[in-house]
């Protein structure tokens, strides 16, 4: 009540913040703190070209959300404050340091499907492309960027495929940028996923996404979700073309085959991972001429090894 009865005051929105923050941590006031994003987000909006006050709501919706999290609660922000944050991110989109810590917090908000919703009906993808390309550099700011492009994107049915297709072009640039790091790595495999399932890829794209996506998991071997989710988004590619499957099959870097038989033995216990591996080779025999190659490198050998590993499965 006392920052909604000052909006135009920022000392008092400031103190209010402050004062909201000191009650984070106490499990007993959590609950009402919870109510209070709307209040924080609008403080936010109407002192827009104050930063110290964008830090300060950030990073006390950033420890709200932490909390929900710790605690199981799932947070759905409504469209006013999607907008809110929207707003924020174009007012200053130069400053990196602030965006880097603005961009955690979208990623932990589109966990939510209603706020990812949200977030879409705004109009934040152009943003978050816009703000990938100008720091693809920053492997914080790429991590959280294509996690929240995967959670607009796996279950966006009205996008603008224009918007879609330039996001798998600068996902693909991420990936490219940051093989070797592990943790952004899987957030790009993941976000390209989902842009593949949305059919967003142009013909000229299949072959050097495939590529891409080999080169991922032979960088980044160990990573189990990686495998699996750039396994996943190669058979999206590979379903919508024969020229992924050619390209997997005869990489100039090494056959992707031998790469699938590699992953299975480093990951033969997973389920997850070696379902994705199973499905990869589903789709790749498709193609006639695919699965007289996958014939000849002894595929029904690993696949025998496979429904024994897994008879009930």
């Amino acid at each position: 009540e006392f920052m909604q009865a000052s909006w135009d005051i920022e000392e008092v929105q400031a103190k209010g913040i402050q004062h909201l923050a000191s009650f984070v941590k106490d499990r007993s006031a959590f609950p009402f703190v919870l109510t209070c994003t709307e209040v924080i987000t609008l403080a936010m909006e109407t002192h827009i070209d104050s930063l110290d006050l964008q830090v300060e709501g950030c990073t006390l919706l950033l420890e709200i959300f932490s909390q929900a999290l710790e605690q199981g609660v799932m947070m759905a922000l409504d469209e006013s404050v999607a907008s809110c944050l929207l707003h924020t991110v174009r007012k200053h989109s130069e400053n990196e340091e602030f965006l880097s810590m603005l961009c955690t917090l979208l990623m932990m908000v589109s966990a939510s499907e209603i706020a990812a919703e949200n977030l879409r009906k705004v109009g934040i993808i152009p943003d978050i492309l816009s703000i990938l390309r100008q720091f693809l550099h920053n492997d914080k700011i790429c991590f959280s960027c294509c996690a929240i492009l995967w959670s607009l994107a796996v279950s966006e049915d009205n996008a603008d495929q224009a918007v879609l297709e330039s996001a798998v072009l600068v996902t693909s640039a991420v990936l490219q940028k940051h093989l070797q790091n592990g943790v952004v790595a899987e957030s790009a495999c993941s976000a390209l996923w989902a842009l593949a399932l949305q059919g967003c890829l142009t013909d000229s794209d299949y072959e050097p996404t495939a590529a891409l996506l080999l080169d991922a998991l032979r960088m980044n071997p160990e990573r189990a979700v990686l495998v699996k989710n750039g396994c996943l988004a190669l058979v999206s590619l590979v379903r919508l073309s024969e020229t992924a499957a050619l390209a997997i099959l005869l990489n100039p870097k090494g056959g992707g085959i031998e790469l699938i038989k590699a992953e299975y033995r480093l990951h033969f216990d997973e389920p997850g991972v070696v379902e994705a591996l199973c499905l990869l080779m589903n789709e790749m025999v498709q193609y006639d001429e695919v699965m007289l190659d996958m014939r000849s490198q002894k595929m029904e050998k690993l696949l025998s090894e496979i429904k024994l590993q897994f008879p009930f499965s």
